[in-house]
């Protein structure tokens, strides 16, 4: 790559960075002003990379996690869920590999004193090259219209050739060095492409080091015999942990698959980007236990099956994708992430890994315990392969609440900033608003209130102008608003206004919760 092109790439990198910036701030502001996201301690300061999620904000956070458990375990009979503890023995952590290779390779820069993962420097950069390549796709796309053969243009243009090139050979050259943990040769790469500070264009990097990612802790009365102890960084090994007390009280047959949602903690040195990575956060995972040879098999069926899943949401195709790993974890055959377009571009959402034997393996080794499956239709006893997949509860949060929150212009001139969640996800499905503080309207109002709240959750808002209380339930998501007006108490209908569509239509009291489940129902959205 010339070096005119790698340092005109570099600034465009750093625009962008700034850019991405700017929209992101959006949806911080949004998330604190409407109660979703604080800053945990605020009143003592905070403390870095960890957060409190606020009144609407667990509410949308457990609505995420049932929409996900009630797919994984309501849905298959052959899957069943455990809640392990965080504290677990110490050598369940020596076996699954963490004490000696639970690392990030961080790089400092020594002008803005900032400290960021050197891989993700990397991968940024080459992200760039691939937005780039999709630029001139879509141009050609433009020119060309009906006639344009997207496959043949990839295949042919030279400028979609040179950066796919590029990207590939500096993915490549990252994942051959990390898997040689030949660190110099990354710094040299970030130093070959000229990538700057993200935060202030500086290039005066430091060397590259690698930093244990494991909060450690103690256990016992007093600290001469007290046992060292991890917060756990992942909740998979509670799953393989209890394989066995699973496999044989559930009398399962493989294949079959252990759920478990649940807080794992990272010393997130580099921790930024507000919630997308955190010290403090929740992974929802699930560990499926197939036949050795077969795991290919469940491999892709659970890369398809899961990315349905998210499809079911409607955040739009596009802002999905695949990536598989170049450098693949040591327990791994095979791995992919979905990625999902955030404000700060394309990232891992979800990660599905192909485990092999290996965990279970280990914990056999390091517990002298036999984790073995005996296989009544091969008559022969084995240990189960494992495929995963593992999503990151807050980093689902914030895709949900980034691609939801949008500003519209309206017909009138104005605008709106409106929160269009899924409605299967929204925390308040609808708001109950009396038109006026008077003549009987407010009774009338809670009367409503007190017959849904036994279907949904519903809020009661009489504050401002009507006008101002719609909008105010747009900015938290609320799919619909119930208006009771004068001519309620003669009939007994209401107004329903729709969030996204804004369009009212008059509906019966009676019938207000028939109408409302029908587009909220789990079955409607997942089916």
């Amino acid at each position: 790559m010339p070096s005119i092109e790698m340092g005109l790439l570099g600034v465009l990198y750093f625009c962008g960075m700034a850019h991405q910036h700017d929209s992101f701030k959006k949806v911080i502001a949004h998330a604190k002003e409407y109660g979703f996201i604080f800053a945990s301690s605020e009143i003592y300061d905070g403390l870095s990379a960890v957060y409190d999620y606020g009144q609407n904000g667990v509410t949308l956070k457990n609505n995420i996690r049932q929409y996900w458990w009630k797919s994984m375990v309501q849905l298959h009979q052959n899957i069943v869920g455990v809640d392990a503890a965080i504290l677990m023995h110490p050598t369940t952590w020596k076996a699954s590999g963490h004490v000696d290779a639970f690392n990030d390779p961080l790089i400092d820069n020594k002008d803005s004193k900032k400290r960021y993962r050197a891989d993700v420097l990397v991968e940024d950069y080459a992200e760039k090259l691939e937005q780039k390549a999709q630029k001139e796709i879509a141009k050609a796309q433009k020119r060309f219209g009906q006639a344009f053969d997207l496959a043949q243009f990839e295949a042919t243009n030279e400028r979609v050739l040179r950066y796919r090139a590029q990207h590939k050979e500096i993915l490549s050259r990252l994942a051959k060095s990390l898997e040689q943990e030949d660190l110099a040769d990354v710094k040299n790469l970030i130093e070959e492409l000229e990538i700057p500070d993200p935060d202030t264009g500086s290039k005066n990097w430091t060397d590259v080091r690698q930093f244990n990612l494991m909060f450690g802790t103690k256990l016992g009365a007093s600290a001469e015999s007290a046992m060292d102890l991890y917060l756990r960084p992942e909740t998979a090994q509670g799953i393989f942990v209890n394989y066995l007390n699973v496999q044989k009280t559930g009398r399962m047959k493989i294949p079959f698959g252990i759920a478990q949602t649940g807080k794992a903690f990272r010393n997130e040195i580099v921790a930024r980007q507000f919630i997308f990575r955190m010290r403090e956060f929740e992974q929802m995972e699930m560990q499926f236990f197939v036949r050795p040879g077969q795991e290919m098999q469940w491999y892709e069926y659970w890369k398809e099956t899961r990315l349905n899943w998210h499809l079911s949401l409607g955040m739009g195709q596009e802002n999905y994708r695949f990536h598989d790993h170049e450098k693949l974890a040591h327990y791994a055959n095979a791995a992919a992430d979905i990625e999902f377009n955030f404000p700060f571009g394309f990232k891992e959402l979800e990660g599905i890994h192909s485990r092999t034997d290996f965990d279970l393996k280990q914990h056999e080794q390091f517990s002298g315990k036999k984790l073995q499956y005996f296989d009544p239709e091969l008559n022969e006893s084995y240990v189960p392969y494992v495929v995963e997949t593992s999503i990151g509860l807050d980093r689902m949060f914030l895709a949900v609440l980034s691609h939801s929150l949008q500003e519209e212009s309206l017909e009138d001139g104005s605008s709106r900033t409106v929160l269009k969640l899924p409605s299967i996800l929204a925390p308040i499905k609808a708001a109950v608003l009396p038109l006026v503080k008077k003549d009987g309207l407010p009774e009338l109002a809670q009367d409503i209130v007190q017959s849904l709240k036994w279907d949904l959750p519903v809020a009661y808002d009489e504050k401002d102008a009507v006008g101002r209380r719609y909008r105010r339930q747009d900015a938290v998501g609320t799919p619909y608003c119930i208006t009771v007006d004068h001519q309620s108490l003669e009939d007994q209908t209401v107004t329903i206004r729709h969030r996204d569509s804004m369009k009212q239509e008059r509906v019966a009291i009676s019938e207000l919760s028939q109408k409302m489940q029908e587009s909220i129902s789990f079955k409607h959205w997942l089916s």
